[in-house]
């Protein structure tokens, strides 16, 4: 059985509700498992919460649920309505708290315990309860102690926990990176990598991969009296997806892209595949660390007061072009700000007065002078501009969604729509209507024709990211709903990749003006 494409978010902190952050990573993961679906592959897209720490237990208690996990029951369902608005295609949702988690947890704890790998000892540092981590007194901001992620106060802590010995693969990671150049991307993260961690003297360090003073998570095998460090606990989930460690995980792991926030990096891409090699198990394809969303110069957050809800903007946009608008304005990798002007300029500019006007003018032509496609008889003077971009689309789209630079890919699909919008104007289909001769005709549903197809290229190109939208498209160019993409948009025939061919809009096609895919911004306000 060939290997899935097995893609991953983050697994989500649950101290309180989904916000547009979460969204963002989420809806980077769920567009590329729809392309590599839509180009013909099986994929397992995984996502799901993050349950046990320290964070959990306070925020149970300050909110007065009797337990932990009447909190964390009480969270979860949020995350869920949110990724079904969001029209989410995940595989699986896993919770820190499923109990094949916890039996994966302690198995592998076992394994690398007995590779030489754990060992007890007492430990006193810098903690941040909000971060659930240690941290070094240089790195601390001052004045007030605080942490270099989040600018809270950390606390001394001082406890006899179990390490995890990742002094022992410092000189392993960097010669593991230098070998493997894509493991961590962007490129800037790569950068962090290398300079932060690997190659500062105390950049490595070994990891307390338990707490004594903490009854909220899973118990350390052998020693109830301690539980597992909520990180070394979580990089686990993307492990019991696969079943590991039964026959047949390989069928899934390793995952061929980690998606997660820069801010998580250091776990990712020194800890987990340290962890990995401890256990004998291979690291992942790649780790992909996005940016912040950010609003007022700050990172998003619940407890700065500053997030957007996700299924606000959904009801208030329509989660399609939530979708689009988050990926289109900020560059996956960067930070980046949205807001409401900017959600509706992108709207206004690109969906409604861009793809939406062209087609809707060209079904309004077809509608009007009767024009009945034949197949694609090839390129007549006046077309070169429109089939050059038509290429470049194809190409740049293609190289775009695979290296997740989705800006990228949304903005070669725009330029076909301005080359073909211009198509139009210098074309001047109203005029060449007015030619009734056999071959006036011909020219004119030839023009017709580009247009179409030129819609029909950028609606194929739109489907992982707006894929409602695009069946409707797709419908009004004479596709029956669900016959090209399925609802996860699995291939129907040919693949993605192949349908960005030009010349593919099928003989007897007839358009009918029909409804906008786009209405005017009035229609969607709230």
């Amino acid at each position: 059985m060939a290997k899935k494409f097995f893609v991953t978010t983050p697994i989500y902190y649950v101290n309180d509700i989904p916000h547009v952050g979460h969204a963002y990573s989420t809806i980077g993961a769920d567009v590329l498992a729809r392309f590599k679906r839509a180009c013909g592959l099986e994929v397992f897209f995984l996502t799901g919460t993050d349950e046990h720490g320290q964070k959990v237990e306070k925020a149970a208690k300050e909110k007065g649920f009797d337990t932990p996990r009447a909190f964390v029951d009480s969270i979860v369902p949020h995350f869920k309505e949110a990724w079904r608005v969001l029209d989410i295609t995940y595989d699986r949702f896993i919770r820190t708290t499923d109990e094949d988690h916890k039996a994966v947890a302690a198995e592998f704890w076992k394994r690398v315990q007995a590779a030489g790998y754990i060992e007890k000892r007492g430990y006193e540092g810098w903690y941040c309860m909000y971060e659930e981590a240690f941290h070094l007194e240089k790195d601390l901001v001052q004045p007030g102690n605080l942490c270099p992620e989040c600018g809270r106060p950390v606390q001394r802590m001082k406890e006899e926990n179990y390490f995890f010995k990742l002094t022992a693969f410092k000189d392993r990671l960097k010669a593991f990176l230098a070998a493997n150049p894509d493991l961590v991307q962007p490129e800037s993260r790569r950068n962090e990598v290398l300079g932060s961690y690997l190659a500062a003297e105390d950049g490595v360090q070994d990891v307390s991969i338990s707490r004594s003073t903490l009854k909220w998570g899973i118990p350390v095998p052998g020693d109830p009296q301690q539980v597992i460090y909520v990180w070394f606990d979580a990089l686990l989930n993307y492990l019991t997806a696969t079943g590991w460690p039964a026959v047949g995980y390989k069928d899934l792991w390793p995952a061929d892209v980690h998606i997660i926030g820069k801010e998580i990096l250091r776990f990712h891409a020194v800890l987990w595949p340290a962890m990995l090699e401890a256990a004998g198990e291979q690291a992942p394809k790649r780790v992909f660390g996005t940016g912040w969303i950010v609003n007022d110069g700050k990172k998003m957050s619940k407890s700065l007061g500053n997030v957007v809800d996700p299924i606000d903007w959904s009801n208030r946009y329509g989660s399609e072009v939530l979708r689009y608008y988050l990926l289109r304005e900020i560059p996956f990798g960067l930070d980046g700000s949205i807001s409401e002007s900017g959600i509706e300029g992108r709207y206004n500019a690109e969906l409604a007065n861009g793809l939406g006007n062209l087609l809707s003018r060209g079904a309004a032509l077809c509608e009007k002078n009767q024009v009945v496609f034949t197949a694609w008889d090839g390129p007549q003077d006046g077309d070169g501009e429109l089939l050059a971009a038509a290429r470049s689309m194809q190409r740049v789209y293609l190289l775009s969604m695979e290296s997740l630079a989705f800006h990228d890919a949304l903005e070669a699909v725009n330029e076909l729509i301005r080359a073909a919008n211009k198509y139009v104007d210098e074309r001047a289909p109203w005029t060449l209507a007015k030619d009734k001769s056999p071959e006036g005709q011909r020219t004119l549903a030839h023009v017709l024709y580009c247009v179409a197809e030129a819609g029909r290229l950028c609606l194929v190109a739109l489907a992982p990211v707006m894929p409602k939208t695009a069946d409707k498209g797709l419908a009004l160019l004479g596709y029956p709903s669900g016959s090209v993409f399925g609802e996860r948009s699995e291939a129907k025939g040919a693949g993605l990749d192949k349908l960005l061919a030009w010349g593919l809009l099928p003989a007897g096609t007839q358009l009918t003006k029909g409804e906008g895919l786009f209405p005017r911004r009035e229609a969607v306000k709230a």
